[in-house]
């Protein structure tokens, strides 16, 4: 129909056929998603997103052979436009600062609810982050030693304003969201976006959302 927008093209990857088959029912559920292909392993997940280039893949990060975690780190290199989402039944802290480091955009548990779930896979399409409230909570509650030293005091560095556009990230919000809630313009918030990437070093919003996780900061409503 003209003037509708184009529905988030998702390749969905488990290796259990009745979670794959409870994903797409959650996502057939509303309009706006498009499953364009099904993996039940790492390595079908990279071929299957390479021949259709999804917006959003979404992958378990425990599968036989090729693991999530490593299935993510070849399609941040051969497919770096796409969104990657993680899938798990646990909230392994570890897992979450792997999938961070190598620039994935997400963690959502398999346990969570269907809206959680759309509502994931719009934030990373956006160019946001999403991460289950049980994930964030596991997180910050089990740091990683060595860094929150400096990861608080590069955060002291930065100014009242670019903390309040690092906040807006970590809570998953779009430049276009944030710019609203700090009633400034979209450019405002994308340059300050850009100053703090350049100031720590950073060059993703997935390793932005992890300084910030690491320096203290929580997603707020």
């Amino acid at each position: 129909m003209v003037g509708t927008q184009a529905p988030v093209r998702v390749v969905l990857a488990d290796d259990h056929a009745l979670v794959r088959e409870g994903l797409r029912h959650v996502l057939d559920a509303e309009p706006g998603f498009e499953v364009v292909a099904e993996a039940s392993n790492g390595a079908d997940a990279v071929l299957l997103a390479l021949e259709h280039a999804p917006d959003v893949v979404l992958l378990d990060i425990t599968m036989p052979g090729e693991t999530g975690l490593r299935a993510a780190a070849r399609l941040r290199e051969s497919l770096p436009s796409a969104k990657i989402l993680m899938l798990s039944m646990h909230d392994n802290a570890e897992y979450v600062r792997e999938g961070m480091r190598i620039g994935t955009h997400g963690y959502i548990l398999k346990d969570s609810a269907g809206e959680e779930l759309r509502a994931a896979i719009r934030a990373v399409h956006a160019g946001g982050t999403f991460f289950s409230p049980a994930v964030v909570r596991r997180l910050t509650s089990a740091p990683e030693p060595t860094a929150p030293a400096a990861a608080t005091s590069q955060l002291e560095s930065l100014t009242p304003r670019e903390r309040d556009v690092l906040q807006g990230i970590v809570n998953g919000h779009t430049n276009k969201a944030i710019a609203a809630q700090l009633g400034i313009s979209r450019r405002t918030v994308e340059a300050h976006r850009e100053s703090l990437m350049r100031k720590l070093e950073i060059h993703s919003v997935a390793g932005l959302t992890r300084f910030a996780l690491e320096a203290g900061m929580q997603p707020s409503e």
